[in-house]
C-alpha cells in the first residue's frame, strides 16, 4: 500500500515522502480502516520537524485523523465490515489503510461525507473542550476568536455561534477576512494586528471579551491579554505565531482572569467520561439554518 512517510525531521518536508508499504495487520484490539480521507491538522506539521510534544520513531506514516470503512475488528468491538468509521491516532492516517485501536473510532452520521468526517475530530473536540469544559460558554458571552481562518479556529467561531455567544473572529491576514465572514458567520471579524485591545472594547461597548481563544501565542497573546473581561478567561491553545508567550501574574492578578492550557487529546485521555461527552454532540450539532457545521461543510 502507499503512505505518507515521515523518514527524517526536516523544517521543509523535504522529509516527507509518498512511498510503497507492507499491508498492514491489525492487533487484538485495533480496527482495521480502508481509508477514504485524512484530514490535515498542525500538529502533523510540527511532527515532520520534531517540534510536537509526541515524537514518534523513525520511520513512521503521518496523519492524526481519517474517516474510512471497516475492513476488519474484533467480533465484541462494536464494528463490522463495511461500518463507515471517523476517528484516528497520533500517527497513521495517511496510508491507504490503518489499524486504529477501537475506542479512537466513531460512526460516521449519516448526513456526512468522508471529507467532512476526517475533518471534524480534532478540530471540534479542540473548539468544544476549550469553550464549553474549560470556559463554560453561555450564550450572549462575548467570545474572541484567534486564527480563525485556521481549522481550529473556523471550528471555534462556528462551534461559538451555535451555541449562543457573540463571536468576534480574528486573523493576522486581511486577505482571509472575507472568507472567514463567509464560512463562519461571526458577529464581528478583526485583524490581530497592533493593538487591536481598542477595535474589541468598540465592538463590546467597553465590557471586552468573557473569553479569548488563542491558538496564536506571541503578540496576539501579550495583546489578548488586554481584551479578557474582569472574571474571563484567555485559553491557550497553541502557538501557531511562533513565539511563547509569557505573562507578567500582576496582570490576571489585576483583571481577575484567569489563564487555561487546552490539550483536548490529553484531556480525554485523563478524563474519559468528559473526552466522550466533548466529542457526542459534535458530530449532530447543527448550524442556525438547521444544516451540518458551516465550516465543515467547505470540504469537499
Amino acid at each position: 500500500m502507499q503512505a505518507l512517510m515521515v523518514e527524517r525531521l526536516s523544517d521543509d518536508l523535504s522529509g516527507v515522502a509518498l512511498v510503497d508499504v507492507p499491508a498492514l495487520s491489525r492487533m487484538p484490539g485495533e480496527v482495521l480502516v480502508r481509508v477514504r480521507a485524512a484530514s490535515l491538522n498542525f500538529p502533523d506539521l510540527l511532527m515532520t520537524r520534531g517540534e510536537y510534544q509526541l515524537k514518534p520513531d523513525l520511520p513512521f506514516i503521518s496523519g492524526l485523523e481519517l474517516a474510512g470503512e471497516v475492513i476488519e475488528a474484533d467480533p465484541d468491538s462494536g464494528f463490522a465490515p463495511g461500518d463507515r468509521v471517523m476517528g484516528g491516532n497520533k500517527i497513521g492516517a495517511f496510508a491507504q489503510t490503518a489499524s486504529i485501536p477501537g475506542r479512537g473510532l466513531s460512526p460516521v452520521p449519516e448526513r456526512l461525507s468522508f471529507g467532512q468526517a476526517a475533518a471534524m475530530g480534532a478540530a471540534y473536540s479542540t473548539a468544544y473542550t476549550g469553550l464549553v469544559e474549560l470556559s463554560g460558554l453561555r450564550e450572549g458571552q462575548w467570545v474572541l476568536i484567534h486564527g480563525a481562518s485556521g481549522g481550529v479556529g473556523l471550528a471555534a467561531v462556528d462551534l461559538a455561534k451555535a451555541l449562543g455567544a457573540r463571536v468576534i473572529a480574528a486573523t493576522g491576514v486581511e486577505a482571509k477576512a472575507g472568507r472567514i465572514a463567509e464560512l463562519g458567520k461571526p458577529d464581528h471579524v478583526i485583524l490581530s494586528q497592533g493593538r487591536f485591545r481598542e477595535q474589541v472594547a468598540a465592538i463590546t461597548d467597553g465590557a471586552l471579551c468573557d473569553i479569548v481563544f488563542d491558538p496564536v501565542g506571541g503578540d496576539v497573546f501579550d495583546e489578548s491579554t488586554r481584551c479578557v473581561a474582569f472574571g474571563g478567561k484567555l485559553v491557550v491553545v497553541g502557538f501557531t505565531g511562533g513565539r511563547i508567550a509569557e505573562v507578567a501574574t500582576n496582570i490576571p492578578l489585576i483583571k481577575g482572569f484567569s489563564i487555561v492550557g487546552l490539550r483536548a487529546g490529553e484531556y480525554a485521555r485523563r478524563f474519559p467520561e468528559r473526552g466522550r461527552r466533548s466529542f457526542a454532540p459534535l458530530p449532530n450539532l447543527p448550524s442556525r439554518d438547521g444544516s451540518i457545521p458551516r465550516s465543515i461543510a467547505c470540504y469537499p
